[in-house]
Parts: structure tokens; sequence; C-alpha cells
């Protein structure tokens, strides 16, 4: 039997685009002789679709996209994810659903049985569990099909009550075919193997896993759909953030006309759960991440040029590069913008930056705007010592000149601001945490670093004075981040522990970190809820990001 993978990038609720790929998708698979053809979970309408599918007529537009795709499984059979009308009063009205279409018929109907609802998943909200686990007959094979979530239900400690492989098992399957729309972070492309691998080593059947492409909003898929044989071996994996097709044959033995590409005893036993932040883990799959979420989120929602604040500091400068790669570097222009307690050498650096990528910049001094500021306040400021509110009119000041060329031109604003910064709250809001998307707000100081050491391998476009000078915002004389902050190298390293991996403050220190040290973060942590509560969406790279991925409470008492 020939199966094809169509490993594609969907656009939420966009039916005509959507469609009209898994056509061409079909149309492919046809022409290379297949005999099925496998797409990813709710591809039909995208995901995660969210609070659209409270949408009667969002509902509806999805079984329409499947009556037309139905006429082009004519020859080959076809399976697609969208969400199925629950027909029992009791329950959630729907199921997330798979569609085995053939003969311009839908032939079966298979039903998600463990639904997500941690990190950034809520498919509980919407979706009931499955009800019953049938196979599905076709050319002489026995098809067990699940969908995402349904194969990571193994361990000593399984999330949920029923695991579908084991009822479908009953019925003497022939093979796996799993649609997923499974996010990426820097952990879960070995993640995804080894939770197969365990699968197959299970069961002992092969497994066809295709897994979506693209960027929604904050959450990036990141393709590398896999083939594995029934020994759990892998046989294909699709490229990462790219869309592909590909063609499998299996033989009557149940193994692959291909070649092996890995062999089981080299591919991971468990999922990948580091004990520490390494700061130069997937840095490459990282960049290639922010690029397409940079690129997917403009062109989905019809934008297509961006404005940044230039301060020639590491951020901005890794910022400024990624979007020049994802947009194009004439549709990315930088804004300086100097105050008072700004270095010549920053001015210089940014300026430098921008002539090595080529991309438009504009120097514009806020010196005058922001002494008209202090004389208007001086009334009530009286003469009290500068301190944090003057640091922050200079930054709201920023957010202001930007958010004016931006809406006076049509760009959107780039958020420059880093985990360590929001994490911490050493931000200013309405100020340089303005923005339309937060394009490094899940990576950490120093992950920003080896970003800068990425985008520079082959040639220096990021002057190296950006990134060996001390980080400062320089709204005061001589001001460093290592005035408020711990050393980024300590600092991120604890962050990492209480966020990526829910330690509290006495597992913490018994890894050594200093106690006062560690009781002034956590606290800085949450106190400062209330500001990223309020910030824009961000690029998620890390199994925790902030934001809709993290929810806990703006006044909570906790470790404040």
């Amino acid at each position: 039997m020939k199966i094809a993978l169509a490993q594609q990038n969907y656009h939420i609720g966009n039916f005509e685009d959507n469609t009209r790929k898994i056509i061409e998708g079909i149309d492919w698979a046809k022409k290379q002789g297949a005999d099925l053809v496998l797409f990813s979970e709710l591809c039909v309408c995208g995901y995660p679709p969210r609070d659209f599918l409270e949408f009667a007529d969002f509902i509806s537009k999805c079984k329409q996209a499947i009556d037309e795709i139905k006429q082009y499984a004519d020859t080959i059979a076809v399976l697609v994810g969208a969400p199925d009308i629950n027909p029992v009063r009791e329950g959630k009205d729907l199921f997330n659903a798979a569609y085995f279409l053939y003969e311009k018929e839908v032939k079966a109907v298979v039903h998600k049985t463990c639904l997500p609802n941690y990190d950034v998943f809520d498919e509980y909200r919407y979706f009931e569990p499955a009800y019953n686990w049938k196979i599905i007959d076709f050319k002489g094979k026995k098809l067990a099909v699940t969908i995402c979530e349904d194969i990571w239900n193994l361990g000593d400690n399984p999330l949920y009550r029923n695991c579908p492989m084991d009822e479908l098992m009953k019925q003497q399957p022939d093979i796996m075919l799993n649609l997923s729309a499974s996010p990426f972070d820097y952990t879960h492309v070995e993640d995804r193997k080894a939770i197969i691998k365990l699968n197959v080593e299970k069961y002992k059947l092969p497994m066809l896993y295709c897994n979506c492409v693209g960027s929604q909003t904050e959450i990036v898929f990141d393709g590398g759909s896999l083939v594995f044989d029934k020994h759990a071996n892998l046989i294909k994996q699709l490229p990462l953030f790219e869309e592909a097709m590909e063609i499998v044959e299996l033989n009557a033995d149940g193994n692959f006309t291909l070649s092996v590409t890995t062999a089981a005893k080299d591919l991971p036993d468990a999922e990948f759960n580091p004990a520490e932040l390494d700061y130069n883990l997937c840095t490459a799959e990282i960049h290639n991440a922010i690029v397409m979420a940079i690129k997917d989120y403009f062109s989905k929602m019809g934008f297509t040029k961006a404005i940044l604040g230039s301060s020639g500091g590491i951020d901005s400068a890794v910022t400024l590069a990624l979007a020049c790669t994802a947009l194009g570097k004439e549709n990315v222009r930088a804004i300086l913008m100097p105050s008072p307690y700004s270095t010549g050498h920053s001015v210089s650096d940014a300026e430098q930056l921008s002539k090595n990528l080529g991309n438009p910049y504009d120097i514009m001094p806020i010196k005058n705007i922001y002494e008209s500021f202090l004389a208007e306040l001086k009334p009530i400021y009286k003469d009290l010592p500068f301190g944090v509110a003057e640091e922050n009119i200079q930054a709201r000041t920023r957010g202001n000149l930007l958010m004016a060329i931006a809406n006076k031109f049509g760009y959107i604003l780039l958020n420059t601001s880093n985990k360590s910064e929001l994490a911490t709250g050493y931000g200013t809001l309405y100020g340089d945490m303005a923005g339309g998307i937060g394009v490094l707000g899940d990576c950490y100081k120093m992950q920003v670093y080896a970003l800068a050491k990425y985008i520079n391998r082959s040639k220096a476009i990021i002057p190296h004075n950006i990134i060996n000078k001390p980080p400062s915002a320089e709204l005061r004389p001589d001001q460093k981040d290592s005035d408020s902050l711990p050393d980024y190298s300590i600092l991120d390293k604890l962050l990492y522990q209480y966020i990526e991996r829910r330690q509290g403050p006495a597992a913490i220190k018994a890894q050594g970190f200093d106690a006062v040290l560690v009781d002034r973060v956590l606290k800085m942590v949450n106190i400062n809820e209330y500001k990223r509560n309020q910030f824009c969406p961000i690029i998620r790279i890390s199994p925790k990001a902030f934001g809709v991925g993290r929810r806990v409470p703006i006044v909570g008492k906790y470790l404040s």
C-alpha cells in the first residue's frame, strides 16, 4: 500500500485556502499512485480554532469543506481532520475528528479520545472524548487511526483513563496512522520520536505520523512528520518549518521500501526534559521557528511592513535581523531614538547594524520631547529626585513615536523584550513593552546572545560591539542591567527552574542558588504578572512560555 503524508500550513478559519491546499495535496498523491493520503489534525479549519468552535456557522463551513474535499477522494482514500457534531445530548457538542473519505463518501469518522487541557491546549473546553474505537478496513489492511494526543498516553503516570490504541489492538490492526497538530518547542522534536518509538515497541506496528507546519499567532508548528517501521526504526522525517509531501510504500510484511534513516537503538527512549537551561540548545531551530512565526503572523493577518525601536542593544539587534530574514530587509524600518543618556556608540552600533542588513532606518532624538514632559510635570513633581518615573517617560516617549509612525504608514510594531526581562518586570508598560507581537519574549537573555552568534555564523551582521558590551536600558547616567538584576548567566538558570520546571524555592535553593537571591527573584516574577497580562502575544519556543500557556493569578499572594 502506498501512503502519502501531506505536511501543510493552514490558516485558522480560512476554509477556502485550507480546502484548496488539501485538494492540491490529494491531486499530488494521486499522481504518485498513492492509495491513501494522510493530512493533519483539524486541517480543514486550522488548529487551534478555540472559541470559533462555539459558532454554528463555523461548524457548518467545516462540513461544507468536507463535502467539497470528498469529491476528490474518488480513487484515493483521504484522512483529514475537522470537528464532528456529537449526536448525544449529554456531553460536549463536538468531537475532534478524523474523516476517512473514499469513493466520494465519508466512509468512517474517528473521534479523538485524549483531549489535552494543559499548557497551550484547552480541547476539553470544546470537545467530548471518543465513546468507541474501531479500526478502518481499507484494501485488505486494518488501519488504526488516532489523533495527536491519543498516542501520548503511555508511561507509568498516564494522564488519561483510556488509551485508544489499547482498544484498537483488540481488532488486530496492521498499521497506525496519526493526524497531529503538535506545536514546536526546543524539546519537542526529540519528544515526538521518543513517543512514537514507545508506541511502535508496545504495539509492534508501523506508524505514520503527519504533523502540520506553520505559525498561528504565538504557537509555532514545525512539521517534522515521521514514518516508523514495525521495528521502531525511523524510516523518514519530513523537514522542519516548511511544507512537504512524501510517499512511502508499505509492504505486506509491515516493512517499507525506503531504507532505515535512524535505527531504533539510536532514537530517544523517553521525553526530553532538560534539568538545566542550555543556552545553546536547538539555536538553529529556535531561529527558524521565530522567522516562520514572524512571516506567518504578517502574511496571515494581511500585513507587510514592520517597525521597531533600534537601541544598539542585543535584543533589538536580534529582533531586527530576524525580521529582515522573515519579511525582507526593505519591509522592516528601524527607528533610532537616543535619549540624553544614550551613549554615542549605541547610535553608531544601531546605524552599522542597519547598514549591514540594508534595512531603512531613521534617527529621532527624544531629548526635546522628554524635556517638555519634565517641564509640564514640574509643578506636580516639584523637586522630587530623579527616579523610575523619569526613566519610564523616556521609554513611553519612544513607544508613542513608534506607534505614531506605525499608525501613519501601516506598520506593525515588533516588541523586543526578552523572557528574562518579562519574568522580572524589567520593562515599561506602554513603552518598551508595546508591540503587536513579542519576537523574543520566550527567549532568555543568554539565548538571545546565542541567537546573535548564530545570525553571525557566516559573517558579522550584528556588530561585535553590540554582542560584547554590557546590556543597559540607558535611561539614567551609566546605567547597567546588572544594577537592577542579577547576572543573566545566573538569573536565566534560576528562572528556568521556576518557570519551565515549576520548582519551588526550597528545591531551587537546594541546587546551590543563593537563598536570598531565590526569594528576591521569585517575588519579582510573581508581582509582575500584571505587566505580562497586558503584554502582546509571544512567539512560543519553550515548553512553558508566558501567555496562553502559563496562567497564574495577578493578585495571588504565593511567593510575593
